[in-house]
């Protein structure tokens, strides 16, 4: 199984949906705090239902918020940066939640998806953590970054 990621920020609208369209993602994974968010851009929750229809063939658009870190969480990295910190408490908050093993399994495999964010790059996004995750306890997962 092939999974996805990718950042909108630091990316043209062109580049973003030529990605997916080119990666042949048939299904967006929003997994942000705040999706519809001002800063978001072109890439704003109440956009992308209709934008991937459009530019990236009929993608489809999902928001899954049990993949997004607390906004309290998200709130204090932003104040400290203290990326450690920030990985183990959204790594306690992913047990709790009983990731991945509360998603339907079957839903990504039955068609190449891509978890959402904003960071630009993975390095430091919570969707590499979510990847990696799934990674670990699903066989034969494949992480691309876009």
């Amino acid at each position: 199984m092939k999974l996805y990621t990718i950042g909108f920020t630091q990316k043209t609208a062109e580049s973003f949906f030529t990605l997916l369209h080119r990666n042949g993602v048939r299904r967006l994974v929003d997994i942000r705090v705040n999706p519809g968010g001002q800063l978001s851009g072109f890439a704003k929750q109440d956009d992308l239902p209709y934008l991937l229809r459009e530019l990236a063939d009929r993608c489809e658009y999902i928001h899954l918020p049990l993949l997004a870190p607390t906004k309290e969480i998200l709130k204090d990295y932003r104040a400290d940066g203290d990326w450690p910190r920030y990985v183990m408490r959204f790594e306690q908050l992913m047990d709790e939640r009983g990731m991945p093993d509360s998603l339907d399994r079957s839903r990504f495999e039955s068609m190449p998806s891509c978890l959402l964010c904003s960071e630009a790059t993975p390095e430091q996004c919570h969707r590499r953590l979510v990847a990696e995750r799934i990674a670990t306890h699903w066989p034969n997962v494949e992480i691309f970054h876009l």
